[in-house]
């Protein structure tokens, strides 16, 4: 599709991906318009379009480009020798990397069921390749002796759901400072998990 004249696709596509983010955040993805967005972002609702097919397409890009940069992250990563210290490098990642992106956080697990089934079958796949890191950490660990766990993949959602819990309910400047956060929800997982 053309630009408009005078636009800037390296600004704009960034402030409507921003915006739709915010929006589909406080409001869920369902109650969004594409007008909402354009008047959020300061342009003509038709505008949009130059950027994005259509909402799908736009919901879709903000869970890619978040599952991209949580595995391109992870991935960056240097693996320990031990799985010990490789799940206490996975918990303290999960918070760290998830605290900073809320909103993301919010939209990539409650609005799963608004995509398209072509387009949750691509996000599910991301999610399984950030979800075999652990169970990979999980698995050497049982076989080395460390971790004693009944079934792997319940494990894997378990761990994942409680970090993802922090997200919900920290505050800077609160009773706790994040290292703390960070130090009680790995003793919980170790527990959870040690043989």
């Amino acid at each position: 599709m053309a630009r408009t004249q005078g636009s800037h696709s390296d600004i704009t596509g960034p402030r409507i991906r921003k915006a739709a983010l915010g929006l589909f955040a406080r409001h869920g993805y369902a109650a969004v318009s594409m007008r909402q967005i354009a008047k959020d972002v300061g342009v003509q609702a038709g505008a949009l379009y130059n950027y994005t097919p259509d909402k799908q397409s736009l919901l879709f890009r903000l869970m890619q480009d978040h599952m991209q940069d949580l595995l391109a992250a992870y991935g960056e990563l240097e693996k320990p020798a031990d799985a010990e210290t490789a799940l206490r490098r996975f918990v303290g990642f999960h918070i760290r990397f998830h605290m900073e992106r809320p909103d993301e956080v919010f939209i990539a697990y409650m609005e799963l069921r608004n995509l398209t089934p072509e387009n949750f079958s691509e996000i599910e796949g991301l999610r399984r390749a950030y979800e075999d890191s652990l169970e990979a950490i999980l698995q050497d660990g049982q076989k080395s002796g460390l971790f004693s766990v009944a079934d792997t993949k319940i494990a894997i959602l378990a761990v994942i759901a409680m970090l993802n819990g922090v997200m919900t309910w920290y505050r800077a400047g609160g009773r706790l400072s994040l290292d703390e956060v960070e130090q009680v929800y790995w003793d919980m997982v170790r527990r959870a998990v040690t043989a």
